[in-house]
């Protein structure tokens, strides 16, 4: 069995009510779930949240919300992982991969999520996740010392042309394919993993009004895109 698991607790604090915010005509987690059921390939679509309002509108979006995420894992500093591992031991199902998706990614495309399936039963790791390339070479980087004179992270590289560089990826916030026991387990994300690489205009990460008015643009942009 292979579920879809989005963490939407209430309480955010940067952007009130960030999960259920309309972003682009709906409730910003109701990309999330779509993108989730058009992606085909889960036996169930279930949002964790501690909240009857998300749990109310997740439904109407076609998720299940089987039972509300206690206090103690609802906090502004409790990592994806445990909440994760809470729905796979409350469900009582034999699954076999959960993908944990956010539900503050709205430029998540459903044949990534499909592909990303593909890619961790094909190499058999605990994880899979998306990410993007960084825009820059990240190995050109500048720092500031306490005279606030400019230097390089890597001076030994100030000559090395940028072409040169090693490709650089960071991770794109949208999805995560694990294995069942793996995150049972508490197993480290980025410990026997893969990527699965995203294109940029894909990505963005939502935690200020900045962010997410330009996701707005992005989204905007990309839906003219599909309509020629």
């Amino acid at each position: 069995m292979k579920v879809a698991i989005i963490p939407a607790r209430s309480g955010s604090k940067r952007i009130p009510n960030k999960n259920i915010r309309i972003f682009a005509g709906k409730p910003i987690i109701g990309w999330s779930i779509e993108a989730a059921l058009k992606a085909e390939c889960f036996d169930k679509v279930i949002v964790s949240t501690d909240s009857e309002k998300i749990a109310e509108i997740a439904r109407d979006f076609g998720a299940e919300v089987p039972f509300l995420r206690q206090a103690d894992l609802s906090g502004d500093h409790v990592p994806t992982t445990p909440v994760i591992s809470d729905v796979l031991r409350n469900i009582k199902m034999d699954v076999d991969y959960a993908c944990c998706i956010y539900a503050t990614a709205p430029l998540l495309e459903p044949k990534k999520i499909f592909e990303g399936l593909q890619l961790i039963e094909a190499k058999n790791v605990d994880f899979v996740f998306s990410a993007t390339r960084y825009s820059y070479p990240i190995q050109r980087a500048l720092k500031k010392n306490s005279n606030q004179m400019v230097t390089m992270l890597n001076p030994d590289l100030e000559n090395v042309r940028s072409q040169d560089l090693e490709v650089m990826f960071h991770d794109a916030g949208q999805f995560y394919w694990g294995k069942s026991n793996a995150w049972l387990e508490g197993k480290p994300i980025l410990h026997n993993s893969c990527i699965l690489e995203i294109l940029e205009e894909h990505a963005h990460d939502i935690d200020t009004e900045k962010d997410w008015r330009q996701a707005e643009i992005k989204f905007k942009l990309l839906q003219s895109m599909k309509r020629g």
